[in-house]
C-alpha cells in the first residue's frame, strides 16, 4: 500500500513538473480543457494539466503590418499606389483565438481592402492635403471590424502616395500658375497703393509749393549718393510755371 502512495505521489510530482509553464510579460496563454475555452492565465508562472487541458500563446505587444503598395483608382479617376503601414495589438486573446482562423491575415486583408476602397472614395487633392483624415478614415473602419475579433487598431500611417508622372508634371504646372497669380495680384495691389500715396503726395505739393524744391533737393543727393557721370540741369520751379503759363493762351490762339 505504501509503495502504491508513493508511485502515485511520484507520478503526480512528474505531471505536475511537466506541466508547469512560464510565459513572459507580454504573452497569455489561452487555455482549453477538453477542447473547450476556460480563460486565459498568464504572465508568470501557472500550471497546464497533462492530457486534460492545452494552451495557445498569444502576443499582446503592438505588432506593425507593413502592407505592400495598393493601386487604387481615386473619385477623379487617378490610378496612384499608396503605401501604410498598421499598427495594432491583441487586448482578448480568446476572441483573437477563437473567432477568426488567423487573426494575423485577417488583420492584414481587412486593412488592404479598406485602404483601397477609402482612397476610391476620396479625390486625389483630398488625399494628398489631409492624409490624416484618410488615415483617420482607415483605422476607424479598420477597428470596427477587428473589433469582435479583440483586437484594437492603434495607428494607420500612410507612407507614401506614388502618382503618375504625367499628373506630376500637369500639377506643377498648376502650381506654377497659382504662383504666378499670387504675384500679379500683389504686385497690382502695390501699384494701387502707391498710385494712391503719389496722388496725396502731389495734392500737399500743390499746397505747398516749397515742398517740390525740397523734394527736387533730395533727388539731387540720392543721385549723388553712387559713382556715376550723370549731368543734372536744375530749372527753378517758378520758370517752369511761367513757361507753362505762357504756353497756354498760345495753344488757344
Amino acid at each position: 500500500m505504501g509503495s502504491l502512495i508513493i508511485v502515485v505521489a511520484f507520478a503526480c510530482s512528474v505531471l505536475g513538473i511537466t506541466g508547469l509553464k512560464i510565459d513572459r510579460e507580454y504573452e497569455r496563454a489561452v487555455i482549453f480543457r477538453l477542447g473547450r475555452f476556460i480563460g486565459i492565465r498568464g504572465p508568470g508562472v501557472y500550471v497546464v494539466f497533462p492530457f486534460v487541458e492545452e494552451r495557445a500563446k498569444v502576443d499582446i505587444r503592438t505588432k506593425t503590418v507593413d502592407i505592400a503598395p495598393q493601386e487604387a483608382v481615386t473619385a477623379d479617376g487617378v490610378t496612384i499606389k499608396v503605401n501604410t503601414v498598421l499598427y495594432y495589438r491583441v487586448i482578448d486573446g480568446g476572441k483573437a483565438i477563437n473567432r477568426v482562423e488567423n487573426y494575423q491575415s485577417a488583420v492584414y486583408q481587412a486593412a488592404m481592402t479598406t485602404l483601397r476602397n477609402v482612397v476610391g472614395q476620396s479625390y486625389l487633392d483630398d488625399i494628398l492635403k489631409n492624409r490624416d483624415k484618410v488615415n483617420q478614415t482607415v483605422q476607424n473602419i479598420v477597428d470596427e471590424i477587428t473589433e469582435p475579433w479583440g483586437i484594437e487598431i492603434e495607428r494607420v500611417e500612410m507612407k507614401d502616395v506614388e502618382i503618375p508622372t504625367s499628373m506630376q508634371r500637369a500639377m506643377a504646372l498648376e502650381a506654377e500658375a497659382a504662383r504666378e497669380k499670387t504675384a500679379r495680384i500683389i504686385r497690382a495691389s502695390a501699384e494701387q497703393e502707391a498710385s494712391i500715396k503719389l496722388a496725396e503726395a502731389s495734392a500737399k505739393i500743390m499746397e505747398n509749393p516749397i515742398a517740390l524744391e525740397l523734394r527736387r533737393l533730395q533727388m539731387l543727393t540720392e543721385i549723388g549718393a553712387t559713382n556715376n557721370t550723370t549731368t543734372v540741369v536744375m530749372l527753378p520751379s517758378d520758370l517752369v510755371t511761367l513757361a507753362k503759363n505762357w504756353a497756354e493762351p498760345n495753344k488757344k490762339e
